[in-house]
């Protein structure tokens, strides 16, 4: 039996203080305004809003499938459990951080919307109530953590990605979504583009799984260079179309509408993303290899990553493009990553960071304002070199700002408790040693209670 610490309790007291605190806060009218809503659009970004979330149990099957059989429900756990963890944070202070009255276009005010105060009466965002928009971005933070699991996975102490979690959303995730969709935030400001998270979600989280592997340090069997076969191809064939059919409420429900820009943004996402596993595929092939179910799998999720900050603001023709650059990007960048020392599990920085990155500058060559009338410039390929250029500046400051904080948190959690697993756990798997469960029934037997026993596992705690 595991002796317990006040570390233990810890969780338990914080979340038990929460629930406490949510007795004695006053019930709000809900919906005080609806005349001013169009119940089109709040029926569209209601299913908008339930497609994002299931993107989360999408990635965790992706993930899952890709990792060693003893790994698979550590790492789809250390997925999924952003869908309740962030949920807490978002209700309590992370809407309130990031879109809460703005102080200096840095960070919101964390008492603007404290325990969602002021938001289930609030006025109308746009044609929708507050409540709805919240709920929206609400998804994007859950999974904007979850996509970092991919690069520390098969070595990672749960606990500590839970507190990674939690400290990323409030001071990589909030400031970022703040400068950005903001109105006076500080990229909003200067005019930089991201239609529906390829700064904001992407390019933080692939700087922050670059920083985790780095910390982190390589795997025992990334060192021996022993060749690892993913634990079930079905598995991620199954988390691509969960997370294809996801994105459209990703990127179509970014228009916060039910509206013609929602098709421009779905057809964006599908044309992008089809090219991008095509092109991921038929580029490995000239380069001597077999057409894989992990290729085009891994170069739809680029493509559908690229597409992402250019959904609502680029054509039908120019995302197929974007698509197929996006996915030749990633897949040399995975190449060249796999020739370093950098062990980056599940190749999160290459596709996530690098595939984003793609995109926000893309962005800043195609956006137009044929296709989308409310921003102010076209962008380079139309005679515009000012928005590629803010778009790079957008760039550079988010990569810096969320790779540099992101390698102080994981620093930090170190510090104060272990990050990485011991040896003989990273051998055992991270299945059994940390959730005391398995992936497969028949590769170890259960004790009578339905649980491992430390027999059984061959660790022994206390």
């Amino acid at each position: 039996m595991k002796k317990i610490s006040f570390q233990d309790y810890l969780p338990f007291i914080v979340l038990a203080g929460l629930a406490i605190i949510g007795i004695f806060l006053p019930t709000p009218t809900t919906f005080a305004d609806a005349s001013k809503y169009n119940f089109a659009d709040v029926a569209w970004i209601l299913v908008a809003t339930s497609l994002v979330f299931l993107m989360t149990p999408g990635l965790s099957f992706f993930y899952g499938g890709m990792v060693n059989r003893k790994n698979v429900i550590s790492t789809m756990m250390q997925s999924f459990i952003a869908t309740g963890l962030i949920s807490i944070i978002w209700v309590v202070v992370g809407f309130s951080l990031a879109f809460g009255e703005s102080q200096n276009g840095i960070i919101g005010d964390p008492s603007t919307f404290f325990f969602f105060k002021g938001v289930p009466d609030g006025p109308a965002w746009g044609t929708i109530p507050m409540m709805l928009f919240a709920l929206f971005q609400l998804k994007f933070a859950v999974i904007t953590p979850a996509l970092v699991v991919g690069a520390v996975a098969e070595r990672i102490r749960f606990t500590s990605y839970v507190l990674f979690m939690v400290m990323f959303s409030l001071l990589v995730y909030a400031p970022i979504a703040h400068w950005t969709w903001h109105s006076e935030g500080i990229l909003f400001k200067l005019g930089v583009l991201d239609f529906a998270g390829g700064t904001v979600v992407h390019i933080s989280a692939g700087c922050a799984a670059l920083a985790g592997a780095l910390v982190l340090r390589r795997r025992k069997d990334h060192i021996a260079k022993k060749e690892l076969t993913p634990a079930n191809v079905p598995f991620v064939l199954l988390g691509t179309g969960l997370l294809w059919f996801g994105w459209f409420g990703f990127n179509a429900g970014s228009s916060l509408g039910a509206n013609a820009l929602a098709v421009t943004a779905f057809a964006a996402t599908n044309t992008a993303t089809a090219a991008a596993g095509l092109s991921w595929i038929f580029f490995d092939v000239i380069r001597g290899r077999k057409p894989s179910v992990l290729g085009f799998c891994i170069g739809a999720v680029v493509g559908l990553v690229a597409i992402t900050p250019a959904a609502g603001y680029v054509g039908v023709p120019q995302s197929l493009f974007i698509g197929f650059v996006a996915a030749i990007v990633s897949n040399l960048v995975v190449h060249f990553k796999n020739k370093s020392s950098i062990d980056d599990t599940l190749d999160v920085f290459p596709c996530h960071g690098v595939g984003g990155m793609t995109g926000m500058l893309l962005t800043g060559v195609f956006a137009s304002q044929a296709i989308n009338p409310a921003i102010t410039e076209n962008g380079w390929a139309y005679g515009n070199f000012s928005l590629f250029y803010k778009q790079t500046l957008g760039l550079l400051l988010v990569v810096g700002y969320s790779f540099a904080v992101s390698w102080a948190i994981f620093k930090f959690i170190n510090y104060v408790h272990p990050l990485r697993v011991s040896d003989e756990e990273e051998e055992l798997g991270l299945d059994v040693t940390q959730h005391n469960e398995m992936y497969h029934p028949n590769m170890m037997s259960i004790s009578s209670n339905g649980t491992l026993t430390e027999e059984e596992t061959g660790i022994q705690h206390g």
